[in-house]
């Protein structure tokens, strides 16, 4: 019976504590870092996968791991030519409101756009 007895005032103190919680199993989303050109609605609106296929290209083109690393050349130029197309767009009346140009417009899913038309082909005979 003592034994009963001490062992109920030993557990007495461990089941008055209050539950611990789980540990979280992964993290929510993250706030972006290091955005100079775009705003984070910009990326909730998926302009990230509509450079992606634009270019032809995987994220790894102009990020490293860390995505608000700067580390990439290539993501130097992506700013410049996001801004480029939000200059050449604000310059048309509605421009403000229709977008007129995208990355597509130049680049036709490849890295480097074409600067002049293929070469004709010569007139069958």
């Amino acid at each position: 019976m003592r034994f009963t007895i001490s062992l109920v005032l030993v557990m007495l103190p461990l089941c008055a504590q209050p539950p611990q919680e789980a540990p979280k199993q992964g993290r929510g989303p993250q706030a972006p870092r290091n955005l100079k050109i775009l705003k984070p609605e910009d990326l909730r609106s998926g302009v990230m996968r509509q450079f992606t296929q634009a270019l032809g290209v995987t994220c790894d083109h102009c990020h490293v791991q860390d995505r608000a690393a700067d580390e990439k050349p290539q993501k130097d130029t992506a700013r410049m030519m996001i801004a480029m197309v939000g200059e050449i767009n604000a310059k048309f009346p509605d421009g403000a409101s229709k977008v007129h140009v995208t990355c597509y417009t130049c680049h036709n899913g490849k890295v480097t756009p074409l600067t002049a038309p293929a070469p004709a082909t010569p007139p069958a005979q």
